[in-house]
C-alpha cells in the first residue's frame, strides 16, 4: 500500500502544498501519495486521529490548526515549544504523535539562497506573532549578530524575546524603530500583506543597503516589498522560497531524504504569473 500524506487546514483548496509534495516524490523517487483535506473548525483533533488510524503516515497543518497541532503531540521539537505551533506531524516507534515546525527552517534556507551567510548579521523582524515564534530558533542556530523583534504592540514583542531569554533578542514597539537600529536583514513577518498594506514604521530607519523579505507572497509583488523598493531598497524577496523550503524540511523528516527545491520553486512562479 502507498505511504499517504495530507495537508489539514481551513480553508484549503488553494494550499499548493500537494503539488509542492509530488515534484518532491518525483525528484527523489519516492513512491507516496499527498492530498488536501479540509478539517472542519471544531472537528480538527478527530480527523487528525483518524488519518493516523487509518494508516497515514505524516502530515502538514496549516491555517487555523497549527496551535491545536501542537495541543496533541506528545513530543516537539524546540522550534515548535516556543512557537506553540506544529506544522508537521508524524508517529514515532511507539505510535506517538510528534510535531515540529519547520517554516523558521524554511525561512533561514530561502534568506540565505536569495541574501548570502546570514552570520553575524543584525535582523529586524515586523510583529510577534505565530510565524515569528516559529523562526527565532533557526535565525539565531545560524549566528544571526542580533534579533530585534518589533511589533505594533510593544508588550507582545518584550514579552517574546523574555520567553527566548538569549542576549541576542530584544523587543520593541515599531514606532521605536528608527536611523540608530541596526539592520542588514528586515522580514516583514506582519499580517498587513493581506489587505494590501505595509508596516507603520519610519522612513528613516530604512537605508538602500538593507535585504528586505516578505512572509507573504503573491504572483505581483506584494505591498511590502513595493513600498520598500520605493525607499531605494534593491535586494528584495518574498515567501514563497519559505513555503517550499518549510515543505523540503518535513519532506526529509518523513522520507530521510532531502528534495532539492529550485526546480519547483521555479515551476510554482510560472503557475501563479499564468
Amino acid at each position: 500500500m502507498i505511504d499517504r500524506y495530507a495537508v489539514f487546514g481551513n480553508p484549503i483548496k488553494h494550499s499548493k502544498s500537494p503539488f509542492i509534495h509530488q515534484q518532491f516524490a518525483k525528484q527523489t523517487g519516492q513512491a507516496l501519495s499527498y492530498e488536501k483535506l479540509l478539517a472542519p473548525v471544531d472537528g480538527f483533533e478527530d480527523a487528525v486521529t483518524l488519518f493516523f488510524e487509518q494508516g497515514g503516515k505524516g502530515a502538514n497543518v496549516t491555517v487555523p490548526f497549527k496551535e491545536q497541532a501542537f495541543a496533541l503531540c506528545r513530543q516537539c521539537t524546540a522550534s515548535a515549544q516556543l512557537a506553540k505551533a506544529v506544522n508537521t506531524l508524524w508517529l514515532d516507534e511507539n505510535g506517538n504523535l510528534v510535531g515540529d515546525n519547520t517554516d523558521g527552517l524554511g525561512l533561514v534556507a530561502d534568506l540565505e539562497r536569495q541574501f548570502g551567510a546570514l552570520n553575524k548579521k543584525n535582523t529586524v523582524i515586523l510583529g510577534a506573532g505565530g510565524a515569528v515564534r516559529g523562526c527565532i530558533y533557526p535565525l539565531l542556530e545560524i549566528g544571526v549578530e542580533q534579533i530585534v523583534i518589533a511589533n505594533r504592540t510593544k508588550a507582545k514583542a518584550i514579552n517574546l524575546a523574555a520567553e527566548v531569554n538569549d542576549k541576542r533578542v530584544e523587543g520593541m514597539g515599531l514606532d521605536e524603530l528608527s536611523a540608530n537600529t541596526d539592520c542588514d536583514i528586515l522580514i516583514n513577518a506582519t499580517s498587513s500583506g493581506v489587505d494590501g498594506k505595509v508596516p507603520n514604521v519610519a522612513n528613516d530607519f530604512i537605508h538602500k543597503k538593507i535585504k528586505a523579505y516578505d512572509m507573504f507572497y503573491s504572483a505581483e509583488k506584494t505591498a511590502f516589498i513595493e513600498w520598500i523598493e520605493q525607499q531605494g531598497v534593491t535586494h528584495t524577496a518574498d515567501g514563497l522560497g519559505m513555503l517550499v523550503g518549510q515543505a523540503a524540511e518535513s519532506f526529509m523528516r518523513w522520507r530521510k531524504v532531502s528534495p532539492q527545491i529550485t526546480s519547483v520553486l521555479s515551476e510554482l512562479r510560472q503557475q501563479m504569473s499564468k
